[in-house]
């Protein structure tokens, strides 16, 4: 027979072996919430704690809890690229969730290729990338700015004025309008950039009074936004399409300086669907009926649930593991049903195109009849093509 000293240790150790099955999961949340960009970025926050709390309301996940490690990217791609290393090797978090502008998610990339880590990248962004070690939530090119395109110019005007942020997304996705302007036989009226974080748009306004165009294609980040509406107000009766700009945005621009605008994503908080009533009525009511809610804020949102779907499916945390079985998940998102794409790792999505409106939401004046297959690279040219093209353009972080 065994002792009862025997006993007592023996129950200790499966005592000990249960509670390390069920030890917490580190999770990484790397938004900027200081500087240009946490203008746009800590609602994104607010939308991944949401996610991390619901599921942790209904057993986390592996029957272990999700436990957030928030850092601040405060808005400099080195600063991301040092929390995204902090967070891998010191918190040792099993999965990142962050980043906005390409400049920060490209500061991220080789960290966690380098340390086998994963990070799910909820904006929309330029394309032109893949990474096993990346899960792109956000829109590619052909999602957004291209379909948008073509229908800015069927219904708003041809002659376009591009306005962006001196980083890689404006100058990348600007090199994609160009393009597209140039196979319609198409001049831009001008092109102008700013450095992220500007408030100084007296050249840009002085552009657009003396060029007229009839359309502004918006690639401006962050808080310049503000200043650059400000400025439009009564300068111009362009229209302008935005690819940066959302609820939260028009919020804090004010409705009656973004009335009559565009902006195109692939969610907006008017969708009437059963499952984006629920997320809506959730999210306000643990942060307040006044807030409101964006694409890459749904996106995060849809992030966790993505990765959570994933480690079920592979029985650990283990990015390696993980990996191996993110292909095809889907999820009923409030965007609509959305899949991993097996072969780049992005999101099969809907585009829609939206119109602000007194109240700040947005009304859907199109939308893509299904799910549109996510193309990283456009057709037209290779990826080797299209790698040479963005270095010649030497596009700064």
């Amino acid at each position: 027979m065994l002792s009862k000293k025997i006993i007592v240790v023996l129950l200790v150790l499966i005592s000990g072996c249960g509670l390390e099955k069920k030890a917490p999961i580190k999770v990484g949340v790397l938004h900027s919430l200081t500087g240009t960009m946490a203008f746009s970025e800590r609602s994104v926050v607010d939308a991944v704690m949401l996610a991390i709390e619901q599921i942790n309301l209904n057993g986390g996940v592996l029957g272990r809890k999700l436990v957030p490690v928030v850092a601040d990217g405060a808005s400099s791609h080195e600063q991301f690229s040092r929390e995204a290393t902090r967070l891998i090797v010191d918190e040792r978090v099993a999965v990142i969730f962050g980043c906005w502008t390409s400049s920060s998610r490209k500061a991220v990339k080789p960290v966690v290729e380098n340390h086998h880590n994963l990070l799910f990248y909820p904006v929309q962004y330029e394309g032109l990338e893949q990474s096993p070690n990346i899960v792109y939530t956000g829109a590619t090119a052909n999602q957004q700015i291209i379909p948008s395109l073509h229908w800015a110019l069927q219904n708003i005007g041809t002659q376009v004025y591009l306005l962006g942020s001196d980083y890689v997304y404006p100058r990348s996705a600007n090199l994609i309008i160009k393009d597209l302007l140039l196979n319609r036989q198409i001049k831009p009226l001008g092109e102008r950039y700013v450095p992220l974080g500007s408030s100084d748009f007296n050249a840009a306004i002085e552009d657009i009074k003396r060029l007229k165009p009839s359309l502004i294609i918006n690639t401006l980040n962050g808080d310049s936004n503000l200043a650059f509406f400000k400025r439009l107000k009564g300068s111009s009766s362009a229209k302008v399409l935005s690819y940066s700009i959302g609820e939260p945005e028009v919020q804090t621009i004010g409705a009656e300086l973004m009335h009559g605008h565009y902006s195109a994503w692939n969610y907006f908080q008017s969708l009437p669907s059963e499952q984006n009533l629920k997320f809506v009525g959730d999210f306000k009511q643990k942060f307040g009926q006044q807030r409101v809610i964006n694409d890459p804020m749904e996106a995060a949102y849809v992030g966790v649930y993505l990765w959570a779907q994933a480690v079920e499916t592979a029985a650990t945390p283990l990015a390696k593991r993980v990996q191996s079985v993110l292909a095809y998940q889907s999820y009923n998102a409030p965007n609509g049903v959305v899949s991993i794409d097996g072969v780049t790792q992005h999101l099969w999505k809907k585009l829609r195109i939206g119109q602000v409106i007194e109240n700040g939401q947005f009304k859907i004046v199109w939308q893509s009849d299904r799910a549109v297959r996510p193309s990283p690279y456009p057709r037209y040219y290779d990826k080797q093509q299209w790698r040479a093209r963005i270095n010649s353009i030497g596009s700064p972080l």
